[in-house]
């Protein structure tokens, strides 16, 4: 057995535990920390079938973005694992036979397109380059348009999460930057003349006192 087999062989079994590990783990820290473990492996076997491209975007989007802000937000808010649990073992038999179903689906699609016979067999320029280099030539020459309107889509896309988040809410206190750009010292401070007043005990002693004082004179 080659040596890049037996890692492959390794790296799947270990992608394989930690996938059942995700969905069968009592805490959501360790779910999570173990999808993390599944994210490295999928990384590994991208990068033994020299997709380099594919597995550093794997590391860097999902694990090293999505799944820390999923770590995050799991450590901090209190889910209550057990009521999330309740029924888990009741339906896992369904479950099982739906997800071999879908993978025998997947496998009989993707095993027709990988037909090796006919695939071209890579010049010694395109050796030398790499893969993510040619994958940016490809992106960049022939996928030009599609890749700016997919640009365009997300931002699209995350101009309306913001705008849905910055909504107008009864129960928020929101103040417009340009508001407080444009203040003015007379607008932060007022200065109101008011007349000394006394009131309660200290006007009665206030009294008494004048009152002693004009009857001394």
């Amino acid at each position: 057995m080659e040596t890049t087999t037996a890692l492959f062989y390794v790296f799947s079994a270990i992608l394989l535990f930690a996938a059942f590990r995700v969905i069968t783990a009592r805490s959501t820290v360790h779910a999570a920390l173990f999808l993390v473990l599944a994210f490295f492996n999928a990384a590994c076997v991208w990068m033994l079938l020299q997709a380099e491209f594919l597995a550093i975007s794997l590391v860097l989007v999902y694990v090293g973005a999505v799944m820390v802000l999923f770590l995050f937000v799991v450590m901090m808010l209190d889910f209550n694992v057990d009521a999330l649990r309740q029924g888990f073992w009741k339906h896992f038999p369904l479950a099982g036979v739906v997800g071999v179903v879908i993978a025998l689906e997947m496998a009989v699609v993707l095993l027709g397109g990988f037909n090796l016979a006919d695939a071209p067999a890579p010049t010694p320029e395109e050796v030398q380059l790499g893969n993510s280099k040619l994958l940016g030539i490809e992106m960049y020459t022939n996928y030009l348009y599609p890749l700016e309107i997919a640009a365009v889509i997300l931002l699209v896309a995350i101009v309306a999460a913001i705008a849905l988040t910055m909504r107008r809410r009864k129960d928020s206190r929101y103040v417009d930057p340009a508001d407080q750009v444009k203040v003015k010292k007379a607008d932060r401070l007022r200065i109101v003349p008011m007349k000394p007043e006394v009131q309660g005990s200290s006007a009665a002693a206030a009294a008494e006192s004048q009152a002693t004082t004009g009857g001394q004179a």
